[in-house]
């Protein structure tokens, strides 16, 4: 058995364009580790900060938001308010003594596969580097990053 650390990251993508590319990415067989789970949001602008901090309490090491790039958003400037969002939740994740790698805004389009599993194996490397953030006070690491039904609601308000 290897003692080497193996980190979980959760990804939110955009449906329109990092989803996409991660479909790519794996119908053109360009590999990636399977450290990451993906999870599809209509857009980037559609991730409610909670979602992340659930997502970290919960037994990821990181978290990667990924949608369109600035002005190609297929709801005009939602991607904008995602950015604005992913530089306040790094701001407060930094004053919590969370390093602010382990969460990571990545820009990709639906054409981009390539791009987006070299992002997601930057960042599995990095966060290995970093080691686990063990905010789960030894608790199993294995956890259920299904959203709950409240969760649900609040995506739809948002």
């Amino acid at each position: 058995m290897s003692d080497t650390f193996e980190p979980v990251i959760i990804g939110f993508t955009c449906n329109w364009c990092s989803y996409r590319a991660a479909d790519l990415a794996g119908t053109a067989r360009v590999k990636y580790p399977p450290n990451i789970r993906l999870i599809r949001l209509m857009c980037s602008g559609r991730l409610d900060p909670t979602f992340i901090l659930k997502a970290l309490t919960t037994g990821a090491d990181g978290v990667m938001i990924s949608g369109c790039h600035p002005g190609e958003c297929h709801y005009l400037e939602q991607n904008y308010k995602a950015l604005r969002r992913y530089l306040l939740l790094r701001r407060m994740l930094e004053q919590m003594g969370i390093e602010p790698g382990r969460v990571k805004l990545v820009w990709a389009s639906a054409a981009e596969g390539v791009k987006l599993a070299q992002e997601i194996t930057t960042m599995v490397e990095e966060i290995r580097a970093l080691g686990p953030l063990n905010w789960r006070n030894g608790e199993s690491r294995q956890a259920d990053f299904a959203l709950e039904e409240g969760d649900h609601e609040r995506e739809r308000q948002a």
